[in-house]
């Protein structure tokens, strides 16, 4: 009966966000470009509100070649103030109100602001207008500005709401570099409605731009990029996001086992204002993981779960349940700076370790999980997770209870239980290119074959994120150190990195160590003796050029592993694996 109810749910859910879907591309289609590249109003001519102005133009956001985030303050001041940019880089302004009261950011010369801010002083009601040169953002909200500047020189931006560009709210852009020429445009059709996509999406737990969020309530460089659909419907901001891909794996030495399978995600997320500083949340995320065999797919030295509760899993890494996420958060603004948030999910993702595999740039087109994952990241699907922190600039604080036992082999139920581990959790972002985190837990019978072995899990992480012209980079260094209560310490380390060039080409790379103690099955004498492996891979994967929201690639991997002494009999001393995947990714 539990088994049906669970199907009923999940093809209930399935449903729901399928035509979620469907809905956000048939919304999205609308023609919204027409109305963003419109010409400028009367006596703007000269101003960004045109699609060609005379030091730039509109550009699709998609494309951009630099991140930088604004932030505009109740002090009547622009963070930062000064910006320096090259001709022809096609920037991404990602403008975050972090004060109480309405602000834009409205890019042009410095006579054409003069003579917006006299109109707008005349006619404030007649002036307020949204245009691609400019983003006026609400209260804890973030807006979007995507810009090509095309001549060298000195460009302002300022708000011109009220009285603000009087009180000195006002920055300075300077371009540098030789004048670029009329024909290397960077609009695309769909410019205005790439712009369309993230203007006005809040961030979900405090004042900063919500390019910084990734899984849980774990925090990536706010230069990040999100990929999905962005969309509003009515006073909710809607981001979906995922992927599906099937692989053929070969998995090498004694050991190896070969399989072609697929794995999926999708994830719905949603928020919207709640009075004047609160922001209410809500996500739901999904994997068609089960559908493809209890056991997994073969990935060698990999361990961790069940696939019949039985017996564990060695050498395959276990399926994902059905429900990896439903959750809602509420965040409350203190001040243009700070925030208290709290979040709950059944499932959900406690404040331990970075952000999940999947979810961090530099290891989301890696169709294989790291052997790490159980000393870092194996608590993104907890069911049952209350999680509370408080914000402040770059500086995170939360705390978590959750329910501390892994996934059983039922994938499709939510499971429950006491809330019975915890765990805490610093975050620092220091600027918009890193995202620094140590983090702490004590986690509950963790492995349904050790259930009365108790875990103390370490995590520290570093994540870097810059982009280079057409290409964009991601770096991430983690370390994990569990202390069971009733063994040896053992301890990982990632190195992690990904290069996208052009939105075509992405090569990736992982590098792991791991003293791993679950490679023998119980009953065998080496079961729980500690084995010192490693592990390289590399790959490639082509996503082909697309106007629509459906990104295809082709791509491929090879791993090589190093293997201890007391090991080769058993995995050989120098195996070789691989995998070939096709994959197509929400855009």
């Amino acid at each position: 009966m539990k088994t049906t109810h669970a199907i009923l749910v999940a093809a209930a859910l399935a449903a729901f966000l399928t035509a979620a879907t469907g809905n956000i591309l048939a919304h999205d289609e609308k023609p919204h470009a027409a109305d963003h590249n419109r010409p400028a109003p009367t006596g703007h001519a000269d101003h960004t509100t045109a699609k060609e102005a005379t030091f730039g133009r509109v550009a699709d956001p998609a494309s951009a070649q630099r991140t930088i985030l604004v932030e505009m303050l109740d002090s009547y001041r622009f963070s930062p103030q000064e910006i320096e940019i090259r001709t022809g880089e096609v920037i991404r302004f990602v403008v975050v109100n972090a004060g109480k009261k309405m602000h834009e950011m409205v890019i042009g010369t410095m006579k054409n602001l003069e003579d917006h801010n006299a109109m707008m002083r005349k006619n404030p009601e007649g002036m307020q207008h949204d245009e691609p040169g400019m983003a006026r953002v609400s209260p804890g909200q973030s807006g979007v500005i995507a810009w090509q500047f095309t001549k060298p020189g000195e460009v302002f931006f300022a708000c011109l709401v009220e009285d603000h560009f009087d009180l000195g709210m006002i920055g300075k852009i300077r371009v540098v570099g030789a004048p670029v020429a009329e024909a290397a445009t960077a609009t695309e059709p769909h410019a205005g409605h790439g712009a369309q996509h993230e203007q006005g999406m809040r961030a979900w737990f405090g004042p900063y731009a919500m390019t910084r969020e990734s899984s849980g309530t774990s925090w990536q460089p706010d230069s990040s990029v999100h990929q999905g659909i962005h969309t509003k419907f009515g006073s909710w901001d809607v981001m979906t996001h995922g992927f599906a891909q099937l692989v053929y794996a070969r998995q090498g030495g004694p050991r190896g086992d070969s399989k072609a399978f697929a794995n999926s995600m999708l994830m719905v997320m949603a928020n919207r204002s709640v009075g004047e500083a609160g922001t209410f949340g809500l996500r739901a995320m999904i994997s068609a993981d089960p559908l493809f065999g209890k056991r997994g797919y073969p990935l060698l030295l990999q361990t961790g779960e069940s696939a019949d509760g039985r017996t564990p899993l060695i050498d395959r890494q276990h399926p994902h349940d059905l429900f990896m996420e439903l959750a809602a958060s509420y965040s409350h603004r203190l001040s243009e700076r700070s925030s208290l948030f709290f979040y709950a999910g059944l499932p959900g993702e406690p404040a331990l370790g970075p952000p999940a595999f999947m979810h961090r740039f530099s290891g989301e087109d890696n169709p294989e999980a790291p052997i790490s994952h159980h000393w870092l990241d194996s608590t993104h699907i907890a069911f049952g997770v209350m999680t509370l922190g408080y914000v402040v600039g770059g500086l995170k604080f939360e705390g978590s209870v959750f329910r501390g036992r892994e996934p059983d082999q039922f994938r499709y139920n939510i499971e429950s239980g006491k809330l019975d581990s915890a765990s805490l959790r610093l975050s620092y972002n220091p600027n918009y290119n890193w995202a620094l985190q140590v983090s702490r837990g004590h986690i509950k019978s963790p492995e349904q074959f050790h259930a009365n072995e108790n875990i103390d899990r370490t995590t520290a992480s570093a994540i870097y994120h810059q982009d280079f012209g057409r290409a964009r980079w991601q770096f991430t260094a983690a370390w994990g150190r569990n202390a069971p209560s009733g063994g040896v310490a053992t301890n990982a380390y990632l190195l992690e990195s990904a290069v996208s060039v052009a939105k075509t080409h992405t090569f990736f790379a992982r590098a792991e160590r791991a003293a791993k103690n679950e490679l023998f099955l119980p009953g065998d004498p080496r079961d729980h003796d500690n084995f010192r492996v490693g592990k390289v891979s590399a790959g490639y994967i082509h996503d082909f050029p697309s106007d629509n929201h459906f990104k295809i690639g082709l791509g491929g991997l090879v791993s090589k592993y190093s293997i201890p002494g007391e090991l080769h009999s058993t995995y050989g001393s120098n195996p070789t694996s691989f995998m070939l995947f096709a994959r197509v990714k929400l855009q």
